[in-house]
């Protein structure tokens, strides 16, 4: 009579080298490790991690959208005043920074009253973008991108969503800068 005995690889306890128990030093004696449950992972614990790291980004969303709204509720920026008309000839265009000194913009003349003003920074990766209003067209040197001057919705390249418009009002012959609006496409 034959008895074999079954073993569940998962209960027996075996040092990560494989040697049995009277080859391993005596600091293993100490700080057993259990090689076969090292690498266990209950459900349960999976689970926990699963939802704790689901609530992270969720808190993270809230925390981006808190900061924008706080942002947008505190951004009545006074008008500052960026030129004189006469100082922008036909076709010129003049950089200036609205509505904190590391906010880069550029105004344009397009005609003999036509003034339009956008932020500087491209919507695809905030490269600068270059005024070309004798062509109509504002260019973003990084990747080829095209805005339209009039309106700054984008024309060509990976742009996809339009320049934020500096709101622009004369007064005396000064032109002021007295708001920024953002448009989707």
């Amino acid at each position: 009579m034959s008895t074999t005995q079954t073993f569940d690889r998962d209960d027996i306890s075996q040092a990560p080298d494989g040697q049995p128990a009277d080859r391993q030093p005596a600091w293993r004696q100490d700080f057993p490790i259990d090689a076969a449950q090292d690498q266990y992972l209950v459900r349960r614990d999976f689970m926990k991690f699963m939802v704790l790291t689901s609530l992270a980004f969720t808190a993270g969303q809230f925390w981006i959208a808190a900061t924008d709204w706080w942002r947008r509720r505190g951004s009545a920026t006074p008008p500052a005043r960026i030129a004189a008309a006469t100082d922008l000839p036909v076709g010129g265009a003049l950089l200036f920074h609205y509505p904190g000194p590391s906010d880069p913009c550029v105004l344009m003349r397009l005609g003999e009253s036509d003034f339009v003003a956008f932020s500087q920074k491209c919507t695809h990766l905030s490269c600068a973008v270059i005024p070309d209003p004798g062509h109509g067209v504002l260019r973003c040197p990084c990747h080829e991108g095209l805005f339209d001057a009039r309106s700054g919705r984008p024309l060509a390249g990976p742009p996809r969503r339009p320049l934020p418009e500096i709101q622009l009002e004369t007064r005396g012959g000064q032109i002021y800068a007295t708001g920024t609006m953002t448009r989707t496409v």
